[in-house]
């Protein structure tokens, strides 16, 4: 069952979220967010932080969680062709694989009928390709893939992700600092591209710092 907080506009430079599922809005640097979170269902791999964090930073704001959650502003939106690319800073690395990525093609995020694609890397240089078909739904498109275009944490746990998704007439190209990873065809679930666009951090994950979030 879905619980909610009524949505009320908040300031940075801190927002803390709880609940089993929610919605919020988020002053922000690049713009009003709405937040929404994903409670893990797993045992095995529970939530150990019942909360998330969103900060300001520089160009850009800082995520940790928590339960996974996906950030976006409704008004962000992109069609036809276009490139969506942001650049993703782990400051500090999960304790084991979770994923944070770029969200599109979105449709109805803060409803039980959400509808959106996603591109994520994890800190072991893997990535996935999905879509979420409703609040129960997710197909894979790519499974975990490993990449070595991926950067994973140096020796103080710091890694630079810089991700884009280019969208063509005829298909979806995953790019990970400047190296096409992986070309999808516009077709089936990867078709979908057309829609509100914005970030998935996966839940237990320290600090992610996304910057240069845009889509042209």
């Amino acid at each position: 069952m879905k619980t909610r907080v009524r949505l009320a506009r908040i300031a940075l430079p801190m927002l803390l979220v709880a609940g089993l599922g929610v919605t919020a809005p988020l002053a922000a640097q690049s713009g009003d967010l709405t937040v929404r979170l994903d409670r893990s269902t797993n045992a095995a791999d529970p939530d150990d932080v019942p909360d998330i964090t969103l900060s300001d930073a520089d160009g850009g704001f800082k995520v940790t969680t928590g339960p996974a959650m996906v950030a976006w502003n409704p008004a962000n939106t992109s069609t036809g062709n276009y490139t969506l690319k942001g650049t993703f800073t782990m400051e500090e690395p999960s304790g084991h694989a979770n994923y944070y990525g770029l969200v599109f093609g979105g449709r109805e995020l803060e409803a039980a009928s959400q509808n959106y694609l996603y591109f994520l890397v994890a800190q072991n240089g893997t990535y996935i390709f999905k879509h979420r078909a409703n609040d129960d739904t997710v197909h894979d498109i790519v499974g975990r893939t490993p990449s070595d275009a991926i950067a994973t944490p140096d020796g103080n746990g710091h890694s630079v992700n810089e991700l884009e998704v280019r969208v063509g007439e005829d298909d979806v190209q995953l790019v990970v600092n400047g190296t096409v990873i992986h070309t999808a065809a516009k077709s089936g679930m990867a078709a979908r591209t057309d829609g509100i666009w914005g970030v998935r951090v996966n839940h237990r994950m320290p600090s992610i710092v996304v910057t240069g979030l845009g889509s042209m």
